[in-house]
């Protein structure tokens, strides 16, 4: 994402190439996501014949005075680049067109033709740029709502300190508060806070005035030397982060300490080197033995599952036999229906008198038990057979 050093590049390269300039013609994308509040024709036509009097710049933003308003104000949001053909203004390694691609790229949202025959275009390949036609930029949003420029502005040590004191907040998240100071970034807070030795999420109030002092040296390096060499990557201290940020974690090393990535905040960070102090670090250093009693809330949990599940079984087995009765159901209008149910529930009772039998024979030899219950059993299989056959003839009797 462009930061303050990217934007500042273009800048400069519009105040040292286009200043004097008459605006021959331009050419609008018709894209109203980027250029907000606007018709294509209407900003065409303003632009039409003024001439460029100035480039501003404040945090991200930059406007271009003209000779009268509306003048042109660009947010260059996650990929907003300015190009000048001819002109070598950053090598921003996410935002580069090169130089076979179409000029001007596809990727164009405002095309300007000077009078001499220069021209220069603003990209956006990622659409979250805003692009707006405002009488006085630096008066209404999001300009006026930005703190001080964090290379135009910078705080004092003092005036830093203080700041710093009134927030709870961790200090990586107040960097990128673009209210608090303008023109920070991801990779411009990761740099800093490396540089300075302090820890991503570490409290800002907490931060220590010799802390606090090493972060304001190393903001002001940091973004001098990144604007100094036109925010080219490729020329910055071999030693920074930058370098590294972006790598696979395990490869990424810094002077040979390994860098990682927290999760909670998106920062880039050595923990070797930039640790958490005061309370912050006393509550780090319990987490760890934490652990273990949660891996064992997790197995009792687990083990609490299994017997939840135990009753879910239960009630599969339970609603199996709830469906065994509509089987019983069956219409009366068959005779072979009858006699199976009839079967049914002579079969219980007669095991039931066969038990009751053997239960008084109890003091008798067990083979004298055995004979007489196959005896009793043989006699009521006739029984059950002559009921058959008598149940049958009253059938046939009442269907005659």
């Amino acid at each position: 994402m462009p930061e303050l050093p990217e934007v500042e590049a273009a800048r400069r390269a519009i105040a040292e190439n286009c200043i004097g300039k008459k605006i021959k013609r331009s050419a609008v994308a018709d894209d109203s996501k980027v250029i907000d509040g606007v018709s294509r024709s209407d900003f065409e036509a303003s632009l039409a014949g003024k001439t460029i009097v100035a480039a501003h710049r404040k945090g991200k933003n930059m406007w271009i005075q003209l000779d009268s308003p509306p003048f042109p104000s660009f947010q260059f949001g996650m990929s907003g680049a300015v190009y000048i053909k001819g002109v070598a203004v950053t090598k921003y390694k996410r935002s580069a067109v090169n130089d076979t691609d179409e000029w001007p790229s596809k990727y164009s949202k405002v095309f300007i033709e000077l009078d001499d025959g220069l021209e220069l275009s603003f990209t956006d390949k990622r659409r979250f740029a805003k692009v707006r036609l405002l009488e006085k930029p630096a008066t209404v949003p999001p300009i006026s709502e930005l703190g001080p420029d964090a290379l135009l502005e910078a705080m004092t040590e003092d005036e830093l300190f203080k700041a710093l004191s009134k927030k709870k907040i961790a200090i990586k998240a107040l960097l990128l508060d673009q209210s608090f100071i303008s023109g920070i970034g991801n990779w411009i807070a990761d740099e800093v806070l490396y540089q300075a030795k302090i820890h991503p999420l570490q409290s800002a109030a907490s931060i220590p005035k010799e802390g606090c002092a090493a972060l304001h040296k190393s903001l002001n390096e940091v973004i001098e030397q990144a604007v100094e060499v036109g925010a080219d990557s490729s020329q910055f201290p071999s030693n920074w982060i930058f370098h590294s940020r972006e790598k696979k974690p395990g490869k990424a090393f810094v002077d040979g300490l390994a860098l990682e990535l927290c999760i909670f905040s998106t920062s880039a960070y050595v923990p070797e080197l930039q640790k958490l102090s005061g309370d912050q670090a006393v509550k780090a250093a319990v987490k760890p033995r934490k652990k273990p009693n949660n891996k064992e809330n997790d197995n009792a949990a687990e083990s609490e599952g299994e017997e939840i599940a135990k009753p879910k079984r239960e009630k599969k087995t339970t609603q199996n036999r709830a469906k065994k009765p509509p089987a019983k159901r069956k219409p009366d209008t068959s005779d072979n229906d009858d006699d199976d149910d009839d079967d049914d529930e002579k079969k219980p009772a007669t095991r039931k008198k066969s038990k009751g039998s053997s239960g008084n024979n109890k003091s008798t030899a067990r083979k004298k038990s055995k004979e007489s219950e196959s005896d009793g059993d043989d006699g009521k299989d006739e029984v059950k057979g002559k009921e058959k056959v008598a149940k049958k003839m009253q059938t046939r009797k009442r269907a005659k």
